[in-house]
């Protein structure tokens, strides 16, 4: 299965446009505390009991630590039917690296 994924450019020109997308941050309670994006957190292992929480036609952004936990719930939410998700490659690392400079790394 191919993973649709979004690269922290284009998801910062997404946010600077007031763009509709919803950003799922599925790390830990304890990594979102140390620094997030402002996004929805539900973390990787709760995903199977909550994903009906989220709305299946909004745009979904996930992303997580460095890109394995984000890319494995895109993969899950697509098997649930949901068709505009898409994997931030490179997670809230890349956006530090390459966004914004003064994020906490960790």
């Amino acid at each position: 299965m191919s993973i649709p994924e979004i690269s922290v450019q284009e998801l910062k020109d997404l946010r600077d446009q007031k763009a509709e997308v919803f950003i799922l941050d599925v790390r830990n309670p304890d990594e979102y505390a140390l620094c997030n994006l402002g996004g929805h957190l539900l973390p990787m292992s709760e995903l199977p009991e909550r994903f009906q929480e989220l709305n299946p036609d909004q745009q979904i952004v996930i992303h997580c630590h460095a890109g394995g936990r984000s890319r494995r719930a895109t993969e899950f939410l697509m098997k649930q039917g949901f068709k505009r998700v898409f994997n931030l490659r490179g997670g809230i690392t890349a956006w530090a690296n390459e966004i914004d400079h003064s994020m906490p790394k960790y």
